[in-house]
């Protein structure tokens, strides 16, 4: 199994799951800006959108977006328990579709971006405070955002990162901010945490 990604991106969610269970991988890095993986090959090759993360499973399949990845690394190994299954699966697709859709995309992507504006990045941090304050309520009196730790909790950590980057305040999100303590004291999310922050900051 191949996992394509760059360090502190949203493919950090997959290495966290790939940890959480026990498995292995191939982790292979990718300059999204040339569009050419570490040793020279061309990622569009892989993943014509040019994003991370991209998986190649063993039997060749090539999954590109975090949603599917994620859920897909879920089943491959059942006994991390990593998503649930009956209609507490839609749960899981809920959050990791608000992740994507209203966190990633609408707030952290103009925040991060050099192209963004300043009206666009003020929209981001308006938009970013009425989701938040959405996500704080759901962790009222909740460790994880189901049950237990779940594919859609390693997506988020990778999100909630990237606050520190763009300086966005989590102090008035206590439920957020307790969350994402606790995320970070889980020996998987360190680890990859720790091993991605070491190559971008040697890049």
């Amino acid at each position: 199994m191949d996992l394509y990604f760059s360090p502190l991106a949203c493919s950090l969610a997959s290495r966290i799951v790939i940890y959480e269970a026990g498995g292995q991988a191939n982790f292979h890095r990718v300059d999204t800006r040339t569009g050419r993986t570490a040793d020279g090959a061309d990622y569009r090759r892989i993943n014509p959108k040019g994003l991370v993360p991209a998986l190649r499973t063993d039997e060749g399949e090539v999954l590109t977006e975090n949603a599917a990845i994620l859920q897909y690394l879920a089943d491959k190994f059942p006994n991390a328990g990593l998503a649930p299954t009956g209609f507490e699966r839609y749960r899981l697709q809920q959050w990791l579709s608000f992740i994507g859709s209203e966190l990633h995309k609408v707030v952290f992507t103009p925040l991060l971006s050099p192209r963004a504006g300043a009206e666009e990045k003020a929209a981001a941090v308006e938009a970013g405070k009425e989701r938040l304050a959405y996500l704080d309520e759901q962790l009222e009196g909740r460790e994880y955002l189901l049950d237990r730790f779940s594919v859609a909790d390693a997506y988020l950590a990778a999100v909630l990162n990237w606050a520190q980057a763009v300086k966005f305040d989590l102090t008035p999100y206590p439920n957020v901010t307790a969350y994402r303590a606790r995320l970070r004291e889980r020996p998987a999310v360190n680890k990859a945490s720790t091993e991605e922050l070491a190559l971008y900051q040697a890049a």
